[in-house]
């Protein structure tokens, strides 16, 4: 996993943001094993307990499932993985609105730049 973490932000939290980012971004699909505890822990260099209280908090939030003695899975429930980009999408639009905010540029200005920008990076890659 390409997870660099930062000693600014709580780690699991950051394992959290990750895993969350790979669903949004298709990288984990419905129904996919993600790592053991144990496993993630030794990749990242962390302690298990932390990994333990991501997946604990993914569980919580229904994002992931475990069965005993076997992979914890990322939810196939549609609507979980729709609340999850929605809530993504939110808080992008959020970050993005407050970092522009004092610039003097119009509504049209901006969703042409966004429309720019979301074209050119389907093309790009």
């Amino acid at each position: 996993m390409d997870l660099i973490l930062n000693k600014r932000d709580p780690i699991y939290l950051q394992v959290m943001h990750f895993l969350k980012k790979e669903i949004v971004a298709g990288h984990l699909e419905p129904g996919e094993e993600i790592p053991s505890r144990r496993q993630l822990a030794n990749d990242l260099k962390i302690n298990p307990n932390t990994v333990q209280r991501a997946y604990s908090e993914m569980e919580v939030e229904k994002l992931i499932h475990t069965e005993p003695n076997r992979p914890s899975k990322i939810t196939e429930d549609p609507n979980i993985i729709r609340q999850l980009k929605q809530a993504w999408v939110n808080q992008a639009v959020k970050d993005f609105v407050s970092a522009i905010r004092t610039v003097d540029i119009s509504i049209e200005e901006v969703t042409e730049l966004i429309k720019t920008e979301m074209d050119h990076t389907k093309v790009g890659g």
